[in-house]
């Protein structure tokens, strides 16, 4: 694995995965505000993000998903893959017409499969969430 796949893994663990799920003081005003918060500090990026997946599973779980990605995302230039499995996650959205430097997030829990990115086609491990499949479940 390349040194830059080793940072988005790690990027990866540190800002769309909260396992066990914290609790944020009620000065944040709701976990995603306080989610939020802790990722624009650790990209140091003070724009907001207009959606932001969080896991809520252990990494062995979420690992699994990255075995065998037979896709190819060509848009990305990494391999992905749709979990087999559904996740404990949240979804934080940014509110619409705010300033640019106040980021208010809704919070939404649910349970799906995801679309990750992975570090390769075979023994991959994720780097980024693409979305929430929104298909029909088998």
């Amino acid at each position: 694995m390349t040194i830059q796949q080793e940072a988005a893994v790690q990027n990866f663990r540190t800002l769309n995965m909260d396992y066990p799920k914290v609790n944020f003081p009620g000065d944040f005003e709701g976990y995603c505000n306080g989610f939020m918060s802790y990722v624009r500090g650790r990209k140091q990026h003070w724009y907001c993000p207009t959606i932001h997946y969080v896991i809520h599973a252990p990494w062995k779980t979420i690992w699994k998903s990255c075995k065998n990605s037979e896709s190819f995302c060509e848009n990305y230039n990494e391999y992905c893959t749709l979990t087999k499995v559904s996740f404990p996650l949240t979804i934080c959205k940014l509110y619409k017409n705010q300033p640019p430097t106040s980021c208010h997030y809704s919070s939404t829990e649910t349970n799906g499969k995801i679309y990750l990115l992975c570090s390769s086609k075979y023994e991959g491990q994720p780097i980024d969430i693409l979305g929430l499949y929104k298909g029909i479940y088998k």
